[in-house]
C-alpha cells in the first residue's frame, strides 16, 4: 500500500482499515477555523489525515486525537512525529467513551469523520468492517461526548452520510447542539446526494445551506472542490 502524498505531509496507511479517502480530505478542508481555534479534537482519527489538515491550516497550539485501533493509533503517530507540526499533534490511545470521562480539557473545535456503514454489507476485512460500523461509535455517544468537549463558543463538525443528516441533527439539538452550517456534497450534478458536511455550535442560528459538487465529469474537477482541496492535493 503507497504512502498517500500531499503538498505538506505524507500520509502512510498500510496498517490502518480506513485509507486516505475523499470524506476525510472534505471535512479537513472545510471546518471553519474562523474563530481561531487554540485547541483542536479528531474523534476517530485514522491515519491521522483530518487533524494534519488543520496542523497545516491554523495555527492551534493543542491538536489532539483519538484512535482506539492499534494499528490505525500506531500509524496516526507516526504520520504525526514524520510531519512539521510533531509538535502541536498528539494521539491518544482510546475509546471516545473512556476518554470524555477522563479528560478534563475542553476544544475550540472538534471534528470527526465517524464509522459508518456504506452499504449494509459486511466485507471480509474485519478490521475495516469495524472502523466502518457505526456501532464503533454510534452518533448519540458521539454528540453527546462532543458537547461535553466543546468550549461555549466552539464548533463541533462532521461529515456523514446524507440519508442520516435529519437524525443527526434532532440528536444534535437534544444535547444543546445546533448546525450552523451545512454542505450537501454530490459525486457529479446528476448524482444523488451522497454526504453532508455539518458544523454545529451553542448558538442556535438559521444554519447556512449549501451544495458542492465533486466533478463535472470524469476527473473534471469543479471550480468549488478544486478550491476547497487545492492546498492538500499534489495534483490540484
Amino acid at each position: 500500500m503507497k504512502p498517500f502524498k500531499f503538498k505538506e505531509f505524507t500520509i502512510h496507511q498500510d496498517q490502518c482499515a480506513m485509507k486516505v479517502g475523499t470524506d476525510g480530505v472534505l471535512l479537513g478542508a472545510w471546518a471553519s477555523l474562523d474563530n481561531q481555534p487554540e485547541s483542536i479534537l479528531d474523534i476517530g482519527a485514522g491515519t491521522g489525515l483530518i487533524a494534519l489538515q488543520l496542523a497545516q491550516r491554523s495555527l492551534a497550539e493543542t491538536i489532539d486525537g483519538i484512535e482506539l485501533d492499534d494499528d490505525a493509533y500506531e500509524q496516526c503517530v507516526s504520520n504525526f512525529e514524520a510531519s512539521s507540526w510533531g509538535d502541536r499533534l498528539f494521539c491518544y490511545h482510546a475509546g471516545f467513551d473512556e476518554f470524555v470521562d477522563e479528560i478534563e480539557d475542553k476544544y475550540d473545535l472538534i471534528v470527526s469523520n465517524p464509522p459508518f456503514y456504506i452499504e449494509d454489507v459486511a466485507t471480509r476485512d474485519e478490521s475495516r468492517d469495524k472502523a466502518r460500523q457505526s456501532s464503533s461509535l454510534p452518533f448519540d455517544e458521539l454528540v453527546q461526548g462532543a458537547s461535553e468537549l466543546l468550549t461555549e463558543k466552539g464548533l463541533f463538525a462532521v461529515i456523514i452520510p446524507y440519508k442520516e443528516e435529519l437524525g443527526f441533527v434532532e440528536l444534535a439539538k437534544s444535547v444543546g447542539l445546533f448546525p450552523n452550517r451545512i454542505t450537501r456534497v454530490k459525486g457529479n450534478p446528476d448524482a444523488d446526494f451522497k454526504r453532508s458536511l455539518m458544523e454545529f455550535s451553542f448558538d442556535a442560528n438559521k444554519p447556512h445551506i449549501d451544495t458542492l459538487i465533486i466533478e463535472e465529469g470524469r476527473h473534471q474537477y469543479t471550480k468549488e472542490y478544486i478550491e476547497l482541496t487545492q492546498a492538500f492535493y499534489l495534483k490540484m
